[in-house]
C-alpha cells in the first residue's frame, strides 16, 4: 500500500468512528460494483447513507470536499443506485462527504450531510 493510500484509509477510519460514534450502522466500507466505490455505507433509523472520504495534509489547494467532482457524484450515485436495488433497501438515501484535513498530528473533520443529491 503506498503512502497515499495509507494516508486515505487513515481518514476513513475517523469517519468510520465519527458514524459509530452518532450511532449509525456501518453496513460496507470501501463497497465496489464493478469499476463504481462508495467509501462508506451506513444507515440509521431514516437514513441508508452513501459516503465520500476526502483526507488532506492541509487546506493549501482547497477544502478537501472541493474535489468530489459532479462525474464523482455521479458515480457514486450509480454506485447507490446498484446497492439499493441488490439489498432492497427501504430507507431514504442520502449522500454524505466527510472532509478531514490534517495539520502534523491534528485534524479537523467535517461531516457534511445532503452534500450532493441525484439529479433527476
Amino acid at each position: 500500500m503506498t503512502d497515499k493510500q495509507q494516508f486515505g484509509r487513515k481518514g476513513e477510519e475517523l469517519a468510520l468512528a465519527f458514524y459509530k460514534k452518532n450511532q449509525y450502522a456501518i453496513l460496507e466500507k470501501n463497497w465496489q460494483s464493478n469499476h463504481l466505490e462508495v467509501d462508506i455505507i451506513a444507515k440509521n433509523d431514516e437514513f441508508i447513507v452513501f459516503c465520500e472520504v476526502k483526507t488532506r495534509s492541509g487546506s493549501l489547494y482547497g477544502n478537501p470536499e472541493q474535489s468530489v467532482t459532479t462525474q464523482k457524484q455521479r458515480n457514486i450515485i450509480r454506485a447507490a443506485h446498484h446497492y439499493v436495488l441488490k439489498h432492497r433497501i427501504q430507507l431514504e438515501v442520502r449522500f454524505d462527504i466527510i472532509s478531514i484535513v490534517f495539520s502534523g498530528e491534528q485534524h479537523t473533520l467535517e461531516h457534511i450531510p445532503f452534500a450532493f443529491m441525484p439529479k433527476w
